[in-house]
């Protein structure tokens, strides 16, 4: 009495059991419908025919029987806990449900495929997502494989998605950094020069002042401003007597 009353304090209490939670659990009663697992919880999981699969094998399902024996144990998971029910699943949930993806979402994944347009990630949902060429990295990338191989693991963005068509779009560029502009510097400058900003200013040619022809105004004051030697071009004015004397002289030759 003692042993089964210490089993039964070990035991976990259904509010502490969670979907996606994963057991080793022992058949304990099977039935058309389905079985009963023990978990050690309070209560024993029921695993319906739906949620069994054979190993190794895609086809359906015909009877309890063909898949489980009482006293076998299986791994199951939580599929749901519903007014104190445990309902379990043999099959392995997906770890990332379409309710759960969301823009934004950062999740880890493996690289599974790459193709001409960009890489299919594994991340745990019901299809691999796709992360685009011009996802990968910042700048130009030529092919996939200059960034990711098959089997990387990496981590990457959800940027968008659909559910109808089934379909998740990943980004690794939106975890990066943007890469700062680089300063470009002119070849065979000296550090000196780079370190001066105004060298590499463009600087205009200095126009070339047209040369102002200055034209002299014929003027007055032209003219002044020349020595003019007036006194070697005049002659000396004649005396009394020699004005008497040429007055002689005219008459003599008329005569």
């Amino acid at each position: 009495m003692e042993q089964n009353a210490t089993a039964e304090s070990t035991r976990l209490p259904i509010s502490e059991l969670k979907q996606k939670m994963k057991f080793t659990g022992k058949v304990l009663k099977t039935s058309l419908a389905g079985a009963a697992i023990d978990i050690n919880a309070e209560k024993p999981g029921m695993l319906h025919v739906s949620q069994m699969v054979l190993e190794n094998s895609n086809e359906p399902i015909l009877s309890v029987t063909d898949v489980l024996d009482e006293g076998q144990e299986i791994e199951v998971w939580i599929k749901r806990v519903r007014d104190q029910r445990i309902e379990l699943t043999m099959i392995k949930p997906l770890d990332l449900e379409w309710r759960e993806i969301k823009k934004g979402l950062v999740v880890k994944g493996t690289v599974v495929r790459l193709e001409t347009f960009g890489a299919f990630v594994e991340i745990g949902a019901e299809r691999p997502g796709l992360i685009h060429i011009s996802e990968l990295a910042h700048g130009y990338v030529r092919t996939p494989s200059e960034v990711v191989n098959e089997g990387d693991e990496i981590e990457a963005e959800v940027i968008d998605f659909n559910r109808k068509k089934k379909q998740i779009k990943l980004s690794v560029k939106a975890l990066q950094p943007e890469p700062e502009k680089e300063e470009v510097q002119e070849k065979n400058v000296p550090s000196s020069f780079v370190s001066d900003p105004s060298v590499f200013e463009r600087k205009e040619k200095p126009t070339r002042k047209k040369k102002e022809r200055k034209t002299k105004k014929k003027s007055g004051s032209d003219f002044n401003s020349i020595d003019f030697d007036f006194n070697e071009t005049k002659e000396d004015e004649p005396t009394a007597m020699e004005i008497a004397l040429r007055a002689a002289m005219e008459k003599a030759n008329t005569k």
